[in-house]
């Protein structure tokens, strides 16, 4: 009895035997553009509502009263923000990345 098994090894194939081509069809392409306006408009609301009068009238906000203070800290406000910018990066990281859907010439 063998201490590891044998895996058999395939010889090379001929060149005439290539793999055909990935090729993105038309969902691929609508995932990827419905991908970037949710970040594109995700981000965008979590950059700048913490910073409008809204913030403090919101239904959460008013759940925990003792919580208010830590709610309109500046803070908590940059760090919901941050979170907006870090989703209008990934938006525009995939906008560059479109270019995998254009055929080479």
């Amino acid at each position: 009895m063998p201490s590891q098994p044998q895996i058999p090894v395939r010889e090379a194939e001929p060149d005439s035997a290539v793999a055909p081509e990935f090729s993105y069809r038309w969902y691929h392409k609508l995932a990827a553009l419905m991908f970037i306006v949710f970040c594109l408009e995700l981000g965008t609301f979590l950059l700048l509502f913490p910073w409008s009068s809204w913030w403090e009238q919101n239904f959460f906000s008013s759940i925990v009263p003792e919580w208010h203070q830590y709610w309109s800290n500046a803070y908590v406000r940059g760090a919901v923000s941050g979170l907006g910018v870090l989703n209008l990066y990934i938006s525009f990281v995939e906008i560059f990345r479109l270019r995998r859907f254009s055929r080479p010439a």
